[in-house]
């Protein structure tokens, strides 16, 4: 039995063997131990009266949101984490459909909203702490898909945090960082990875250039770190990606293409690169370490552990006990089919013995009814050495209804051959790909727009 089933909290799963009260959460603006919330609270004596209230969790910087997820499990009934795009118009609507009486956290919404308001402190503030647990708290995540308006997400500590590691890898303690936002799926793993483990992590900020971000890890000493793969790709544009030495490098939340995983191998080739498949609902299921792009056969085939995968009408279904309990309020879909599976929407297809991703279901391409899935044609795209990044879309058309349109940022914007690249490009397409497939424009652009979640914007298909 790991520390989360056999705890009633997050605070009780740090104090249990005592490493977690070791750890320190780096800010952009400051860092704080985790031993001073044993003596003291960022909430004062107001955390008291959150007891059992459905709050949400509306900061600014991460820090403040490391620290009160520490303080509010197993206190509050319901921490909803909010992200800082959010409008105060959806601030409101998620507000409404978590039933929420309390708002935590530094935003325009709190100010204005008619909720009971709490500020929190820059670092716990010494006084008596009585942090003691009393209901399962709910946590509940948004979705951070690209396209469709987030579901909230229904998870408990325990299928967020079950399966994750109570003891640091072997050898040297690790100092963990993301680029993702904690307040994310993806982020959020992390953080417990942290916690539970009693070890550093390095928070990123909104706001903050990739530059500066990579110095900070670097200078704090960060051996593990993940993020997206658009988030990678913009190291590897940022010029400074040397400045980091990680041990491990973790890739989720898009399609790992085989450039980008051997572009990080020659970059950090003494790291473990590896990439993993989770989503909100369906949790973490499975992570590739073997630095090649898709995943074994073996892992539908022979389950390991309690995570069981299938793939029905060409998308993969993940059933364990990481899946998400249910979504809050009214939702389109059930979470999981008759079988307890979460069809995650990702499109698979067995190629000699493995299976690769080739993208959404709803993000497909109709040519002249025929499909197209964005990630399979960039893959081709990004394989070029010259290429760093790219993005397929639709275009419409009188006669097909949709074409296929490539916009591509180059490795070297400067380049005076682009004549020659782009026609290299679409002879690469042609080869490897049906004709329908292949672009029909092919735009070189100086950058493409990320979601805050750190994945690329996809428009309507």
């Amino acid at each position: 039995m790991t520390r989360v089933e056999s705890a009633a909290c997050l605070w009780d799963c740090m104090t249990a063997a005592g490493a977690g009260l070791n750890m320190e959460f780096h800010g952009r603006d400051g860092r704080v131990r985790a031993s001073e919330l044993a003596t003291g609270s960022t909430f004062g004596p107001a955390l008291k009266t959150l007891r059992g209230r459905s709050v949400l969790l509306a900061t600014g910087e991460q820090l403040p949101t490391a620290l009160a997820l520490v303080e509010l499990d197993g206190v509050a009934r319901r921490v909803v984490l909010c992200t800082p795009e959010l409008t105060a118009e959806q601030l409101a609507r998620i507000a409404e459909t978590a039933q929420a009486d309390a708002i935590v956290g530094d935003t325009a919404f709190a100010a204005t909203s008619a909720l009971d308001c709490h500020a929190l402190a820059a670092r716990p503030i010494p006084g008596p702490v009585h942090r003691r647990a009393s209901v399962a708290t709910e946590w509940i995540l948004l979705t951070s898909g690209t396209t469709a308006a987030p579901k909230l997400v229904v998870h408990t500590l325990r299928s967020l945090g079950g399966a994750l590691p109570a003891q640091p890898p072997p050898g040297l303690r690790p100092t963990w960082s993301t680029f993702y936002d904690i307040r994310r799926y993806g982020g959020l793993q992390i953080y417990l990875r942290a916690v539970l483990s009693g070890s550093a992590l390095v928070l990123s900020s909104p706001d903050e250039p990739t530059i500066e971000f990579l110095t900070r890890a670097a200078a704090a000493g960060v051996t593990h770190i993940s993020g997206t793969p658009s988030h990678w790709r913009r190291v590897l544009m940022s010029g400074a990606a040397a400045v980091l030495t990680p041990r491990y490098v973790r890739l989720s939340g898009e399609v790992a293409d085989q450039a980008v995983l051997d572009n990080l191998r020659a970059v950090y080739p003494h790291a473990l690169i590896a990439h993993a498949f989770a989503s909100t609902e369906a949790g973490v299921a499975f992570e590739v370490n073997d630095g090649l792009a898709g995943f074994p056969r073996t892992l539908v085939e022979r389950p390991s552990g309690d995570i069981a995968l299938k793939v029905q009408d060409h998308t993969l279904r993940v059933r364990s006990h990481r899946t998400a309990a249910r979504y809050l309020g009214a939702a389109p879909d059930a979470l999981v089919d008759a079988d307890g599976y979460v069809d995650t929407g990702d499109i698979v297809e067995l190629v000699d013995g493995r299976y690769y991703f080739r993208g959404r279901i709803g993000g497909v391409i109709n040519v002249g009814g025929l499909k197209v899935y964005p990630e399979e044609v960039e893959s081709v795209l990004n394989a070029d050495p010259r290429v760093r990044m790219s993005m397929v879309r639709g275009r419409r058309n009188p006669i097909t209804g949709a074409v296929v349109v490539a916009d591509v940022v180059l490795a070297d914007p400067a380049s005076p051959a682009a004549d020659v690249v782009r026609a290299d490009l679409l002879a690469a397409c042609r080869r490897v790909l049906a004709a329908h497939k292949v672009p029909a424009v092919l735009h070189f652009v100086p950058g493409l727009e990320f979601t805050a979640a750190g994945k690329l914007v996809r428009p309507n298909p």
